[in-house]
């Protein structure tokens, strides 16, 4: 099933849950973890039987950014790492969804501190979901650094413009709540809840054409900087070949039949 000391890869059905598992340090970011993320959310593009991916973090938190001195690889990753780092310069964005999109949609189920790099990889999730007792924020400019894993392209395409300067240029804390008010988060559940309800949302989307859920996801984001006839154009392009596909006539078929479709990515 992949995975490393740091990340954890189990399924759920047709869901791959990715757990970041390093909670004595708050899920910082490590190699092993890097590593561990990077190769789940290629598994996930490259299993056809996984149609939605769920990230969470073990012992109470999401994450709480990277650790520096474990990237650096001092003292605590195997030689096996470091080689894959050197392999693919490119290898830790592309784990932070930076510089990779996976296929299937991510939804992110977030308890406990979720800042600094925590809350760049959420900006690459799908759909959020936030315990309450959860905390957000992007602290880098009190540490005098920059938020360089996408923040600053990022966030402002996802909450309004005003909400996105604030929480970049003060680095102060967010509760979940105001996490949800301003747009960043989708669901507040319950502490301790937040995995059940992104299974439960990714249950519903599990049940839906895999080839049409794709084919959305793709058009929502490749059309997000064009004109509106440029993306109406590229949506047109993306979507109309899924109506010609075996999977939509068997949510036709079902539907006629009142029964629940049988999809089988064709």
């Amino acid at each position: 099933m992949g995975g490393t000391e740091h990340l954890t890869v189990r399924r759920e059905g047709a869901t791959l849950v990715l757990t970041l598992n390093r909670p004595e340090a708050k899920n910082a970011l490590s190699l092993p973890m890097l590593v561990g993320l990077y190769d789940g959310w290629i598994q996930a593009d490259e299993d056809e039987e996984v149609r939605s991916i769920v990230l969470t973090g073990a012992g109470g938190a999401f994450c709480a950014g990277m650790d520096l001195k474990a990237l650096a690889g001092k003292g605590m990753e195997g030689q096996e790492y470091r080689d894959r780092l050197k392999a693919d310069p490119d290898l830790h964005w592309k784990a932070m969804l930076r510089h990779h999109r996976p296929r299937k949609p991510v939804i992110a189920a977030v308890e406990g501190h979720c800042v600094a790099g925590g809350t760049e990889i959420l900006q690459g999730t799908d759909i959020r979901v936030a315990g309450e007792s959860a905390t957000f924020g992007l602290f880098e400019v009190r540490r005098g650094l920059f938020p360089i894993g996408g923040s600053t392209v990022r966030l402002q395409r996802q909450i309004p413009q005003t909400h996105a300067l604030e929480m970049l240029l003060t680095g102060r804390p967010y509760s979940a709540r105001e996490a949800a008010g301003i747009g960043l988060v989708g669901h507040v559940v319950a502490d301790g809840t937040t995995l059940d309800k992104a299974l439960e949302i990714a249950e519903q989307i599990n049940a839906c054409g895999p080839l049409a859920v794709e084919a959305v996801k793709a058009s929502v984001y490749e059309t997000a900087s064009m004109t509106e006839a440029e993306g109406l154009a590229a949506e047109l392009q993306r979507g109309w070949p899924v109506f010609d596909t075996a999977d939509a006539r068997e949510g036709a078929r079902a539907f006629a039949e009142k029964r629940p479709p049988v999809y089988k990515r064709a």
